[in-house]
């Protein structure tokens, strides 16, 4: 499926959150979303899969979702929002368990989803016993589950440290060139729209605008090779070309509005 986004515009109240977004997503690409803080990424993302009603424009879905997905749309936090009291294997059946599937069938979608994240042996486990790693893998895994047409994935990775990061970023990365579903990722972190995306949209500090499309023209399985990386770190500068000066700018504001109410 493809996902096109016309002339998006997004208020709360008299905050101007976006304005005038134009892009599309195409079928079987990631595109990485990124801008100052503040820029509306979420808030375009949460647009994008339906959960906020824009105040102008509109979101186009072109093309017909796989014959055995169960949820277009899907969702992956930074929180893992599992639930304490459910086993892995438990978590990753709830989407499933309101679409009228038999217990066969259940059962067969889940083991698979649990093969593929390497989650098999960990299925009787709960939350607490789990690493953040760990959670989030589980947080994948329920996606993945439901066979989604476009993955919608708001700062995953944020709350790990930087070693889980990587690993579960290979992970992921592993994951989608498997399954090649269309997903929008979004990040303040360039180094992994780098390694993961086919395209990144740079957003303009709020009212978020569209500032510019930067192509990765590198196959996602060749990006880690040193050919690779002058290529990369050329492609990074020019993002944080675009965005440092009005990341210093938003960061100042946050700052500021933090002393206002100290």
């Amino acid at each position: 499926m493809e996902l096109v986004v016309e002339k998006i515009g997004h208020r709360y109240g008299e905050l101007v959150a976006l304005e005038g977004i134009d892009l599309a997503v195409r079928e079987d690409e990631i595109l990485a979303l990124i801008g100052p803080s503040g820029c509306g990424k979420s808030t375009l993302l949460g647009i994008m899969g339906g959960i906020l009603r824009p105040s102008a424009g509109r979101i186009l879905v072109k093309g017909a979702p796989p014959a055995d997905s169960l949820n277009p749309f899907t969702y992956i936090f930074q929180d893992f929002a599992l639930l304490p009291w459910r086993s892995v294997e438990g978590n990753v059946a709830l989407p499933l368990e309101h679409h009228g599937l038999g217990a066969a069938e259940l059962r067969r979608r889940v083991a698979d989803v649990l093969a593929r994240t390497g989650l098999a042996e960990f299925r009787t486990a709960y939350p607490k016993q789990l690493s953040g790693g760990m959670r989030q893998r589980v947080g994948i895994a329920r996606a993945l589950a439901v066979n989604p047409a476009i993955l919608l994935m708001d700062e995953p990775l944020s709350a790990l440290d930087a070693q889980t990061r990587e690993l579960l970023m290979e992970d992921f990365l592993a994951l989608w060139l498997r399954a090649r579903t269309t997903a929008v990722y979004v990040t303040h972190n360039l180094a992994e729209a780098l390694r993961l995306a086919d395209r990144v949209a740079v957003l303009s500090r709020r009212p978020g605008r569209l500032r510019d499309i930067v192509a990765i023209d590198i196959p996602q399985a060749d990006r880690a090779t040193p050919a690779a990386q002058a290529q990369l770190a050329g492609l990074h500068d020019r993002l944080w070309g675009l965005i440092k000066a009005e990341a210093q700018i938003a960061e100042r504001e946050v700052i500021a509005a933090g002393a206002s109410y100290g």
